[in-house]
């Protein structure tokens, strides 16, 4: 089952290092230099910092309310990085920043392994800078945590597959068994369907009912994944069935859940855009597929990728980083094909796009506030784009650009090494300015109100309007109702009454506010 290439020349040293540090640059830069962005990341941070306020380190909840979105595992890890560094932006994304560096060497790990040291180090520069990982890899999500579990499930699957041993067989129980504690049934869903995928393709049926089912890992399974689940279950009986068990995985998947629906061609648009900027290098390598398959481990990659597309393209709810599951072995095809790049000017399109897009995004934000799209609130907190770009938020962007055009123009170099360096542009660009600007704008106005309302010190609710980031900032738990009389309430500004309330704080469509003495609450 072994899969092997023509070698190619080593890259230069300079090249090796500078593409070996790319992870911790795309994972690590101004981790902290956004607010929380709401709802998922303000969720998973506010549940997280209500264990250590409850004492209660089994269940999560969410401003005083049962949260079961997510198994325990990420909250966890999270709580590991609010003893670390307390309630801040970097502690809260620090389990998933580790997560992404980890991801990205895995692959460069075993694309090594099977493909050589120069495809190792293509495959670790699109792990690390593709748009999705990079996003995932820096939010306060389980996300990441699960990425870096399934491919390290199915790279000791494939490993099995290629040489018998067990070892690699029973380490794939272990990283099951974790990402079922970090989000559930896909954990076990997904390298047990591609395995299955890949046995059924070579007629294997029996080998892989043998794996599947080999005594010692399931005992590994059980003693990771029971004792969390059942305790869960003790603690909050029907409740956890409902809530996580029926809701955000059966309803999840034959419904849309919180009106995240897409068409069936969904991912199909997903997948390029998450990739970027090796949108090129990735069409070009599908149209490899067919001789791919001839061929053990490419086989199982492209089994691997397909399943996950399929899968969540019949799922009723859809979101860009469920597709994020299947990526990893097109970090690896990509790498594979790289030097079979034909027309250099169409690969290089799409990086110079996106790239000519972040000097622009004050002026779009600036337009999209003075139209009709969208709700009020949210061009309210356009609005604040224009004057949050600053001086150094112009000169970085428009530099990256004008650097990768000269490198695009000048550098005599292979097609996928100038995607590999705007990619590079692009994730310097984004985690140094591009985000903290975009999290300033959409978040800031939240972290302000709810830092405020934690220097007065008083009972504050959220008052039609949900922002759980708010309660992270506030450190404390903000029910959501109508204020009484006297009381502080976090609102949109957009949803404010004309008269029974004072403003405090008021802010690209957030509002804080107090209820009069003498009104009734609406």
């Amino acid at each position: 089952m072994s899969d092997s290439v023509a070698p190619l020349p080593q890259p230069r040293s300079w090249q090796v290092i500078a593409i070996f540090l790319l992870p911790l640059v795309a994972f690590f830069l101004r981790l902290g230099g956004a607010p929380l962005f709401d709802v998922d990341e303000g969720a998973f941070s506010e549940a997280t910092r209500e264990m250590f306020e409850r004492g209660d380190f089994l269940s999560t909840y969410l401003n005083g309310e049962h949260r079961f979105d997510k198994p325990i595992l990420v909250y966890w890890l999270q709580a590991l990085g609010y003893l670390l560094f307390g309630a801040t932006e970097w502690g809260f994304r620090l389990p998933s920043a580790v997560a992404g560096v980890l991801w990205s060497y895995a692959t460069w790990h075993f694309a090594r392994e099977r493909f050589g040291s120069s495809t190792a180090l293509a495959a670790l520069a699109v792990a690390s800078t593709a748009l999705g990982p990079f996003a995932i890899g820096r939010a306060a999500t389980a996300d990441a945590l699960l990425n870096l579990l399934l491919a390290l499930a199915l790279f000791d699957a494939w490993r099995h597959l290629e040489s018998g041993r067990r070892a690699p067989l029973l380490r794939s129980f272990v990283w099951i068994g974790l990402g079922a504690l970090t989000k559930g049934p896909i954990a076990l869903i997904v390298p047990g369907t591609v395995s299955l995928l890949y046995c059924a393709s070579r007629g294997e049926w029996k080998r892989w009912a043998r794996a599947v089912f080999d005594p010692a890992g399931l005992v590994i399974l059980a003693l990771i994944v029971v004792p969390w689940y059942a305790a869960a279950l003790a603690i909050h009986g029907q409740l956890f069935i409902d809530g996580f068990i029926l809701k955000h995985n059966v309803e999840r998947f034959t419904g849309t859940l919180e009106g995240h629906a897409g068409s069936l061609f969904y991912y199909v648009i997903a997948v390029p855009l998450l990739l970027l900027p090796w949108t090129g290098p990735l069409l070009a390598s599908v149209r490899q597929v067919r001789g791919d398959v001839a061929t053990g481990v490419r086989r199982f990659l492209w089994i691997w990728a397909i399943f996950v597309v399929a899968f969540f393209s019949v799922s009723g709810t859809k979101l860009p980083h469920y597709v994020l599951y299947g990526s990893t072995p097109l970090f690896l095809l990509i790498a594979v094909h790289r030097n079979e790049l034909r027309r250099t000017a169409l690969h290089l399109a799409a990086p110079t796009l996106f790239l000519a897009v972040f000097p622009l995004l004050p002026l779009i934000f600036n337009a999209l506030s003075a139209s009709d799209a969208g709700s009020a609130y949210y061009r309210a907190l356009l609005q604040l784009g224009l004057a949050a770009a600053t001086p150094e938020y112009y000169l970085i962007t428009i530099g990256g650009l004008f650097v990768w055009l000269w490198l695009a123009a000048r550098w005599n170099a292979a097609a996928w090494m100038k995607v590999g360096a705007a990619a590079a542009i692009q994730v310097v660009v984004l985690a140094g300015v591009v985000v903290p600007w975009a999290g300033a704008v959409l978040q800031g106005p939240v972290k302000e109100a709810g830092l405020l309302a934690r220097k007065m010190g008083e009972p504050v609710v959220a008052w039609r309007y949900y922002a759980p980031s708010f309660s992270v900032y506030r450190q404390a738990v903000t029910p959501g109702r109508a204020p009484e009389a006297g009381e502080l309430a976090i609102t949109r500004a957009d949803r404010l009454p004309a008269s029974g309330v004072d403003v405090l704080y008021r802010k690209g469509g957030v509002a804080l506010v107090r209820k009069s003495a003498e009104s009734e609450a609406n």
